[in-house]
């Protein structure tokens, strides 16, 4: 197994991979930066492109006009190449406390998303799903959502929340989009940091950037802890697999004081793992 450093780029709160299998390239965040970072695999070249508000998350769009992005203030549409944004709506615009985080596309073309407590404490956040450019509330009563995924046949949805550093199990409708069954498939408080970013692979199992502890988590299916890998970076922030054959992990940083923590040398850096014998998934699209 090997770590490496992938380019130069540094984040103030790196985020939210994404894999284009198209493109063989992935497209990562700065939250707090205000851009979205392409990095083409073959080229081993980084593009920027700046956002006009907070961005929290991406997932592509189908029909190639970009993304659909949680911006910190809203859902909406933006168009990589012109800079246009179609706002598609803030259910959440009401409550001075919460802001867009995490987000991912199902197998059917919804960007489920959530919302995170600017005090870091506050339960009020809710869980949401994008169909259509309609959004509609999935859950509520969160503090810090992350890491959305889903199980390879779509059965099973995944999402944490880092307040008390629980990662969830849904049974999932792919049909409708409905959730149901709520419970809790890990815990990652012995691990000494939070859930944050997470994907599955194709054997199902679930990885998770445990942010604070400088470890990678990963568990099966039946939620039995397989592995932890050490990380450089303490603040260690979300996962994807990508590259030609989907067997490279890379992963995402932030840097400390952007969040009035501690700084290291490596904090926001973008980071990938190789050697380790496991094989991710393509990442949806969203349509609408």
């Amino acid at each position: 197994m090997r770590i490496q450093r992938i380019g130069s780029v540094t984040t103030k709160l790196g985020e939210g991979p994404v894999w284009d299998d198209e493109e063989q390239a992935l497209y990562f965040v700065d939250v707090l930066g205000r851009k979205i970072h392409r990095y083409d695999h073959a080229g081993d070249s980084f593009q920027s492109f700046e956002t006009p508000a907070l961005v929290g998350s991406i997932a592509l769009r189908n029909d190639g006009r970009g993304v659909i992005a949680a911006f910190g203030d809203g859902i909406g549409l933006y168009d990589l190449a012109t800079g246009a944004v179609e706002p598609l709506g803030d259910p959440e615009a009401g409550n001075p406390l919460t802001q867009w985080n995490d987000g991912k596309a199902d197998a059917h073309g919804r960007f489920l998303a959530g919302t995170v407590a600017t005090d870091k404490e506050s339960m009020v956040c809710g869980l949401y799903s994008v169909e259509a450019g309609r959004i509609t509330q999935l859950d509520s009563g969160f503090g810090i959502t992350n890491g959305p995924c889903w199980s390879p046949d779509s059965k099973t949805f995944y999402y944490a929340d880092s307040v008390p550093c629980d990662i969830y199990a849904y049974d999932y409708d792919l049909s409708t989009g409905a959730i149901s069954n709520r419970r809790v498939f890990a815990n990652t408080q012995a691990l000494g940091g939070i859930p944050d970013g997470a994907t599955v692979d194709s054997e199902g199992r679930l990885w998770s950037a445990i942010c604070g502890a400088g470890k990678i988590a990963c568990w099966r299916p039946d939620g039995v802890l397989e592995r932890t890998i050490d990380v450089p970076p303490y603040l260690v922030s979300s996962v994807m697999f990508g590259g030609p054959d989907l067997d490279r992990l890379f992963f995402t940083s932030i840097t400390g004081s952007s969040l009035g923590f501690a700084d290291d040398e490596t904090g926001g850096q973008l980071f990938v793992v190789d050697g380790l014998g496991a094989v991710g998934l393509p990442e949806h699209r969203y349509r609408g």
